[in-house]
C-alpha cells in the first residue's frame, strides 16, 4: 500500500507540474475515492502536503520576482481569518462525524467543479474583461473585492483542501487582468502558503492528519512535479486541461453518486 501511495503521489505530482492546477482537486478525490480515506482525513493530509510543496514553489517565485506581494496582503487579510473560522466550525460541529464528512464530500465534489469551470473559461474571462477596461474594479473597491475573495477562498480550502490552485489564479487574472501570467502563479501560491498552514494546523487540531501517508505522497510527488515541469512545453496545453477537466468532472459525479 506504501508503494501505491508513492505512485500516485508521483502521479498527481506528475500532471500539476505539467498543467500548474492544484494538487488538491486532484489528491483529495483520489485519497476519498480510490483508497477509501475519510473526506476529513484526505482534506486535512493534503492541506499538509500543499503546505511543504507551495512553500518551495514560494521560494522559487521570490528569487524571480514574480511574487505581488501587495496582493499577497490583501488576499490573506481575508482568507486566514476565515480559514480559523471555518475550522473553529469544523471543530463545533464533529469534523469526523459520519454527517459532517459527507458535508466536506459534497464541498469537495462543488471545488472539482469550480476548478472544471476554471479551466475551461479561464481563457473566456480573459478576453471579457479585457475587452471591458471600464468596468475592472479600482482603488478601494478593487482592495475590498480582493480581501473578499481571500476570505473565500480560506473557507473552501480549508473545508475541502480545494480551490488555491486553479480558482484562485482565475480570480486574480479577473481582478488583475495586466498581471503577467508568471505574476499570476507566484502570487497565487505565495498567498496559499500561509493559507494552507494555518488550514492544516486546524486540521491537526482536529486530528485528521495522517503522517504516514503524508509521507509517502511527498516522496512520490516531488520528483513527479519536477519531471512534469521539465516535459511540460513537449505537450499540448491545450489537450491537457481538456483531459483534466473531464476526470475531475467524471470525480465531482463519482463525489456526489
Amino acid at each position: 500500500m506504501q508503494l501505491t501511495y508513492i505512485v500516485s503521489g508521483f502521479a498527481v505530482g506528475l500532471l500539476v507540474g505539467m498543467t500548474g492546477v492544484g494538487g488538491g482537486s486532484l489528491m483529495t478525490p483520489l485519497l476519498t475515492l480510490l483508497f477509501g480515506v475519510s473526506p476529513s482525513v484526505a482534506v486535512g493530509t493534503d492541506l499538509a502536503f500543499a503546505s511543504i510543496t507551495k512553500s518551495a514553489g514560494t521560494f522559487t517565485h521570490r528569487l524571480r520576482g514574480t511574487v505581488r506581494w501587495d496582493i499577497v496582503r490583501h488576499l490573506c487579510y481575508g482568507a486566514l481569518p476565515a480559514a480559523v473560522a471555518a475550522t473553529l466550525a469544523l471543530k463545533q460541529f464533529g469534523t469526523l462525524d459520519k454527517e459532517i464528512g459527507q458535508i466536506i464530500r459534497y464541498s469537495i465534489a462543488g471545488s472539482v467543479m469550480l476548478t472544471v469551470i476554471a479551466l475551461l473559461f479561464r481563457g473566456k474571462m480573459m478576453a471579457w474583461i479585457n475587452a471591458k477596461p471600464e468596468r475592472q474594479l479600482q482603488g478601494s473597491k478593487l482592495t475590498a473585492a480582493t480581501v473578499f475573495s481571500g476570505a473565500v477562498l480560506g473557507v473552501l480550502v480549508t473545508v475541502s483542501s480545494i480551490g488555491a490552485g486553479a480558482i484562485g489564479a482565475t480570480l486574480l487574472v479577473m481582478l488583475y487582468p495586466r498581471m503577467t501570467p508568471a505574476e499570476v502563479a507566484g502570487t497565487d501560491i505565495a498567498y496559499a502558503v500561509p493559507l494552507t498552514a494555518i488550514a492544516a494546523f486546524g486540521h491537526w487540531w482536529l486530528g485528521s492528519i495522517n503522517w504516514s501517508l503524508l509521507a509517502m505522497l511527498l516522496i512520490g510527488s516531488l520528483p513527479g512535479i519536477t519531471l512534469g515541469s521539465w516535459i511540460a512545453k513537449s505537450v499540448p496545453e491545450g489537450f491537457l486541461r481538456g483531459l483534466l477537466a473531464t476526470t475531475l468532472t467524471l470525480v465531482a459525479v463519482k463525489l456526489v453518486y
